[in-house]
């Protein structure tokens, strides 16, 4: 998933930006795409709060699924809603990535750390940065979280769930070159963020506008990191053929 394609997008976008180091191309890309990111999640956070919500009907149809879950709360699914919240959360995301970082890194697999690092980054980031500009207050049923009432564009949760987990089943699926694998990885990711979202929902801390944002926003973020591994791979091959070259 990280090799790139001959004469592809990753390879012109590694030889516009020098191609000298990879690590320097893969930063650059990182942190442009990361910009983009931002500025698009801030823009349909905002013609969402700003347009769509005061559109008649609209808000009231986007509460109706949180009152829905709200008044078909029960101890086991409110058990089962925390699962799916602390899955995607700040307490376990962060141990997640701790591990496969330290795992690659003593296997010596660079790319592969910077990978599963600067996903969530970006993600995380990128959410961050959001909340700073877009407010939109929570679903108006009992929330089962004391998080910000007003931070509920996008859904953190599901754009982690989408990058960092998402993003090491395709890798698995990418190194095992199996068709069932790669049918399997779509499909848990598919399930994870489905589980996840009605978590959050469940819970009162999002809207359904908010998690399919978060779906997209986490479908970006791996897309950043796809094309930023894929360019420094593209600037390494490059590198080591200007040294053949030279030899």
């Amino acid at each position: 998933m990280l090799e790139p394609t001959p004469d592809g997008p990753a390879e012109h976008l590694a030889h516009r930006l020098g191609a000298t180091h990879p690590a320097r191309v893969f930063l650059a890309t990182v942190v442009a795409g990361f910009a983009a990111l931002v500025g698009l999640t801030i823009s349909a956070g905002l013609l969402l709060t700003e347009l769509l919500v005061p559109v008649h009907g609209f808000e009231k149809w986007d509460n109706d699924v949180n009152r829905w879950l709200a008044e078909r709360r029960s101890p086991a699914l409110t058990d089962l809603s925390w699962l799916g919240s602390t899955l995607a959360g700040g307490l376990v995301i962060p141990v997640v990535v701790g591990v496969l970082v330290v795992v690659f890194l003593l296997k010596r697999k660079w790319l592969l750390a910077a990978f599963t690092l600067f996903v969530i980054g970006v993600e995380s980031g990128s959410y961050r940065a959001t909340t700073l500009v877009v407010e939109r207050d929570r679903p108006p049923v009992h929330r089962l979280e004391g998080l910000d009432p007003t931070a509920s564009f996008p859904s953190g949760h599901i754009a982690a769930t989408v990058a960092l987990y998402g993003g090491v089943l395709l890798l698995l699926s990418s190194w095992l070159h199996r068709r069932w694998f790669s049918m399997l990885a779509v499909c848990l990711t598919i399930a994870l963020a489905l589980f996840v979202g009605w978590a959050r929902m469940y819970r009162g801390m999002h809207h359904i506008t908010d998690s399919a944002a978060g779906v997209v926003m986490g479908l970006l973020a791996l897309g950043v990191l796809v094309l930023a591994a894929r360019a420094a791979t593209a600037a390494a091959n490059a590198r080591d053929a200007r040294r053949r070259d030279a030899t």
